[in-house]
């Protein structure tokens, strides 16, 4: 009988080479292989060693503490990262914007998708998400700083359609979170808030000749696992490490919530009310587009006011929200736990998801609104010298049956009251989000129109509709002068259809609205 090797951090950190393409597991501060790159990190603050590696990861990985991809944030160590998302790997943006390193970012879903294309031996991705954005050859190429040259994604012609083609590679390494491993090496994932791309990329790796390195919680006996939990087959792992318990929270912050992997479910508890703030003015106009049965998708921040009001409405089960991590139903958590959900209906792969939403299966997706323009694009993924990134937005948005930016009007200071029924700006915010153009095209609203796709943008103030011939002003809060603390406020002038109607009166009492 087959028996995996079973190592210390140290000893799998060794395996690893100079030059090597290495990929790593997790989604924010959730599932990280803690041990694994810790290991490696030291490995080569001592010796140098490894060094110039590619890495590629899909969701955005850590906690902004120098965890998840941060580990790899040394100079000489990593000489090309590809990955979705930036923002909770600060020391790793901040290289890429000194142009200490090579960096592409692009689509969360685009990257999940190419560990299976990678296992597949396919040279390309092949796919429209990411036309007309940052992505395409033709604006950026996904490129996110000056020494990176090489085009590695290109416009393709498919039967007569344009697509992107995302150009493939070999992956040498694999450091894969697991829960438990047998003593032959299946592995499980029974504990994680989601499997992600655990498979796929296990066997992305062993197809290209390479080694998966799975640090578990514990080992077990032969036999003794449920084969229907068993994610990795032994045929895929060539070693297992057994982490210490605080490498192996299942969310940075939280050892284990049994609630977020349906060995447990959670109370439903009452939901009172929420307080009369700007969000909830947004969330609540959002949730008037709500339809019963319909797939949601819902970003963080203020798009997770409107499950809030919905809830509070008594309209949540008009809804089921999805998270791009895997999670389909349930309610999904935010901040350090962002790809957990409570009480979800199923655990699919993050690969499965995105396959899901890039065929228009979301319904309605309420994501953030950073920056938006005249053309009606939307940036979320970089602002002068910061990088954020893209994650799964251009998947979600592209695709999602009908979409709504969600946020604020201005920013950076803004202070709002309601006095009877009417929105007063008490101060204004210094940085204005709708200019004439946005610094970084994540959302295009060219792409939107070719596929007649409905959008809106919704913030306290004034609700906006994208149109064939540019962003139509539609609506306006009671108490607010429409040019004074609207148009006057743009980097453009938008299109209307004569008189501005009235925004809901019911959004602006402190009541329920009755939807």
């Amino acid at each position: 009988m087959r028996t995996v090797k079973v190592l210390t951090g140290a000893e799998a950190a060794m395996l690893v080479k100079d030059g090597d393409t290495i990929t790593t597991s997790g989604f924010v501060a959730c599932g990280l292989p803690e041990t694994l790159s810790k290991a490696l990190e030291q490995r080569f603050l001592e010796t140098g060693s490894p060094k110039d590696l590619t890495y590629i990861y899909a969701a955005g990985q850590g906690n902004r503490d120098g965890s998840g991809a941060d580990h790899f944030a040394h100079e000489g160590m990593t000489k090309r990262v590809i990955a979705g998302h930036y923002n909770m790997a600060p020391n790793l943006g901040k290289m890429i914007v000194d142009n200490k390193i090579e960096a592409y970012n692009f689509p969360q879903g685009a990257i999940s998708q190419m560990f299976r294309d990678i296992a597949a031996h396919k040279v390309a991705t092949v796919t429209h998400v990411g036309l007309n954005t940052y992505v395409d050859p033709r604006v950026e190429g996904g490129k996110l700083n000056e020494v990176t040259k090489e085009d590695i994604v290109s416009v393709v012609d498919i039967l007569g359609e344009e697509r992107l083609a995302y150009k493939t590679m070999p992956i040498n390494v694999a450091f894969i979170r697991g829960t438990y491993a047998d003593t032959t090496g299946n592995v499980t994932l029974h504990k994680e808030v989601t499997p992600l791309d655990a498979t796929s990329m296990a066997q992305a790796v062993k197809n290209s000749g390479g080694i998966v390195i799975v640090q578990v919680e514990r080992v077990v006996a032969a036999g003794t696992l449920d084969p229907k939990l068993t994610m990795l087959p032994g045929i895929y792992v060539d070693a297992v490490v057994v982490s210490e318990p605080a490498d192996h929270e299942q969310c940075i912050g939280l050892q284990y919530d049994p609630t977020f992997t349906g060995e447990a479910s959670a109370p439903a508890g009452a939901v009172g009310a929420i307080p009369l703030t700007v969000k909830k003015i947004i969330g609540r106009r959002a949730a008037m587009e709500l339809t019963e049965g319909s797939v949601v998708n819902l970003g963080i921040g203020v798009p997770e006011y409107v499950s809030m009001v919905a809830n509070e409405e008594g309209i949540g089960d008009y809804m089921t929200l999805t998270v791009e991590a895997g999670p389909v139903g349930g309610i999904p958590m935010g901040g350090s736990m962002f790809g957990a959900a409570v009480n979800a209906d199923c655990y699919l792969n993050q690969n499965y998801q995105f396959d899901f939403y890039d065929g228009g299966g979301i319904d309605l997706a309420f994501l953030g609104l950073a920056q938006a323009d005249a053309t009606g694009n939307v940036n979320v993924s970089k602002f002068g010298p910061r990088i954020a990134g893209c994650g799964g937005f251009i998947n979600i948005t592209q695709n999602a049956k009908k979409v709504f930016f969600c946020g604020t009007f201005t920013t950076a200071g803004l202070k709002t009251s309601i006095k009877d029924g009417k929105l007063v700006i008490d101060k204004e915010g210094s940085e204005k989000k709708f200019i004439k153009d946005v610094e970084q095209i994540t959302f295009s609203g060219t792409y939107a129109n070719k596929t007649n796709q409905p959008v809106m943008y919704i913030t306290e103030r004034a609700v906006f509709e994208l149109r064939k011939d540019g962003v139509y002003l539609t609506e306006v809060a009671p108490g607010i002068d429409v040019k004074t603390q609207v148009i006057d406020l743009m980097g453009f002038e938008p299109k209307t259809d004569g008189e501005v109607k009235l925004m809901d009166a019911r959004i602006f009492k402190d009541e329920p609205m009755g939807l």
